[in-house]
Parts: structure tokens; C-alpha cells; sequence
């Protein structure tokens, strides 16, 4: 029993260790009183792994959605590699939205750096370009901010996202892959990440239908599109009518938060992520749901008495064919 017991901790060591290093375990620890950096400043600091990091509240791009916000420890960090993941092709759109609203956020704060945003001629080929004015009607891009490198093969896109992460006359790289290569692996996305932190700049890596992969990205998203509310006036909800771009964002990997899903609203007109809570949407769309137990409080009604056919004309109880209805009913059906 004692070697099982030590052989099972043993494997839970492993474990822990290994969720370590893919930045799956959540390690949030709330900074000592007074803590302070090298500097010797007190700030208000978060560590982001145990006697690993410590970031100023200032190195994350705080999305606006509060509670998203919070459990990623202030936000996405600015100088990183981010992964933002699609499961499926379809989910393109919503995760090119995305990123597209966090260039906007990223552009606000350096309004006249440019953005590259690379892939190979597979990708392009299949999810497409932005359109050019929807990039300024709903994001406030100029279409001359985004520049577009087509490559080849996987390997011309890499070295161009490795050259380009160095830079700081980039306001952010985007890299955008289809699949799951198997040239995308930890060393890849490790030099990635480490030129991102030289550079002070954030790297998002698109993955487009693929599988969620070990990477050296702090934090991965998972993206979809969310059915969008309907377009509120000033006397309620118009029925029948698009509101704003919703997105349902799931926390896939961090080292400061749990996994958590959110259903967010991109407003182009503040250009900031709003939350939409899932009791809003029943208060505005109601629609009766069974309760998920039976011997829960709201028991479902009883339901009502259902009949294959309607009662008009039907023969009373007891009534029986006559003779020669049933001997009719005997005969064999002609084949022609």
C-alpha cells in the first residue's frame, strides 16, 4: 500500500509538471503587500508563475468585457505569442473578427504603426481576405494599416512571422495556419514567443480547423460565432433585424485563469467587447424550457391528451365492422 501510495503521488508530480509547462495549471497568487519590481516602485503586480514572472497590470490589452478580463489577470498579454483557435473551418470568419477587434484595440494605443498579417496561399484561398471597408466601418482600420504576406509553404510563413516578431515598427503580427502541421510544434511557437517578448509586441497565431495542440502560447482562446441579438432602438429590440458581431470566446488554455466561456458583443462604436449574459438573451427572447430535473422546484406541466386521429366522425367504443366489411377487408389487394 505504501508503494502505491508514493507511486501515485509520483504520478501526480508528473503530472502538475507537466500542465507547468503547457501553462494549462492555474497558478494565480495574488502579490505580498509591498511587493514591488526591480525598479524598487511599489505597483500593483500579478505573478503570473510561482518565483517565474511578474507583470505589471499595464502588460495586458484589456478586452472591456469585465469578467473575461479578470480571469485572464487584466487581460491578453501585449508582448506574447496568443493563440486564437477555430475548431472548424466555418469558424474562420468569427476568429479573423476577432482578432480584427483586437488590432482595433491594439491601434488605439499606436495609431500609426502597421499590422502584417501572414499565411500561406491555403489559407487565403479558403477563408479570404477583410473586406476593405468593413475593416474602417467596424473597426476603425485603415485599410493601408493591414499589410498581407502570402507564402508558399508553411516553412516561408514561419521565417516571415519570426522576422517580423523582432520588429518594433509592427504594431502586432498576426499568423494565420490551417490545420495542424507538423512543423508547428513547441520550438516553433517557442522562438515565436521569445521574439514577441523581445520586441514588446503581441503575436496572434490563427488556427484554423485544427486540433488544440501544445504550444508555447500563454493563452488560447477558442472562438465561434454566437447568434447576434436583435438591434436595439429606442423602444426596445427590432424584431427581425442583425445586431452587433457576437462571439463565443472559451478560455482553452491560461497560466492565471480557469477554463470559462463567454459570449461577447464587439460595439464598433465605443470599440470595445461587451458581455452578454444568458439571462439577458431569455428576458429578451423568452421561450419555454423543460427543467433539467423532474424533482426539481418548476416541474414541467403534465401534458395534455394526444390522439393519432380526430375525433370528428369517429365510430364510437365497442362499435365492430360488419361481416362483410371484415370479408371484404380479406380479400387479396389486386397487383395492378
Amino acid at each position: 500500500m505504501a508503494m502505491n501510495a508514493v507511486a501515485r503521488e509520483t504520478v501526480f508530480a508528473l503530472r502538475r509538471q507537466i500542465a507547468k509547462i503547457e501553462g494549462t495549471l492555474a497558478e494565480r497568487l495574488a502579490a505580498p503587500a509591498g511587493a514591488s519590481l526591480d525598479t524598487g516602485v511599489d505597483t500593483d503586480v500579478t505573478i503570473l508563475r510561482r518565483s517565474v514572472t511578474v507583470a505589471p497590470h499595464d502588460a495586458f490589452l484589456r478586452t472591456g468585457a469585465e469578467r473575461l478580463d479578470a480571469a485572464l489577470s487584466g487581460g491578453l498579454p501585449k508582448a506574447a505569442l496568443n493563440e486564437i483557435h477555430g475548431a472548424e473551418t466555418r469558424d474562420a470568419g468569427a476568429v479573423a473578427g476577432f482578432t480584427l477587434a483586437l488590432i482595433s484595440l491594439i491601434l488605439r494605443q499606436q495609431p500609426r504603426l502597421p499590422v502584417l498579417w501572414i499565411g500561406t496561399a491555403e489559407i487565403f484561398h479558403e477563408a479570404g481576405f477583410p473586406y476593405a471597408r468593413g475593416l474602417d466601418a467596424c473597426f476603425d482600420i485603415e485599410p493601408e494599416q493591414l499589410l498581407f504576406s502570402e507564402a508558399p509553404r508553411l516553412a516561408d510563413a514561419l521565417w516571415i512571422a519570426e522576422e517580423a516578431a523582432r520588429m518594433t515598427a509592427l504594431a502586432a503580427v498576426i499568423l494565420e495556419i490551417r490545420g495542424s502541421p507538423q512543423r508547428l510544434d513547441l520550438t516553433a511557437t517557442r522562438r515565436l514567443h521569445a521574439r514577441a517578448q523581445n520586441a514588446g509586441r503581441p503575436v496572434f497565431l490563427l488556427r484554423q480547423a485544427g486540433e488544440a495542440e501544445p504550444t508555447a502560447a500563454p493563452v488560447r482562446l477558442i472562438l465561434s460565432a454566437a447568434p447576434a441579438a436583435p438591434r436595439e432602438t429606442i423602444t426596445g429590440p427590432l424584431a427581425g433585424s442583425i445586431g452587433r458581431p457576437a462571439f463565443t470566446v472559451s478560455i482553452g488554455k491560461s497560466r492565471t485563469a480557469l477554463p470559462g466561456q463567454f459570449t461577447l458583443e464587439w460595439n464598433p462604436d465605443e470599440h470595445i467587447f461587451e458581455e452578454r449574459r444568458a439571462q439577458e438573451e431569455r428576458a429578451k427572447n423568452p421561450v419555454p424550457v423543460v427543467p433539467a430535473s423532474r424533482r426539481g422546484k418548476d416541474i414541467a406541466a403534465a401534458p395534455g391528451a394526444v390522439l393519432a386521429f380526430p375525433t370528428v366522425g369517429s365510430p364510437a367504443a365497442g362499435d365492430q365492422p360488419s361481416p362483410r366489411e371484415r370479408a371484404a377487408h380479406r380479400r387479396p389487394r389486386r397487383a395492378g
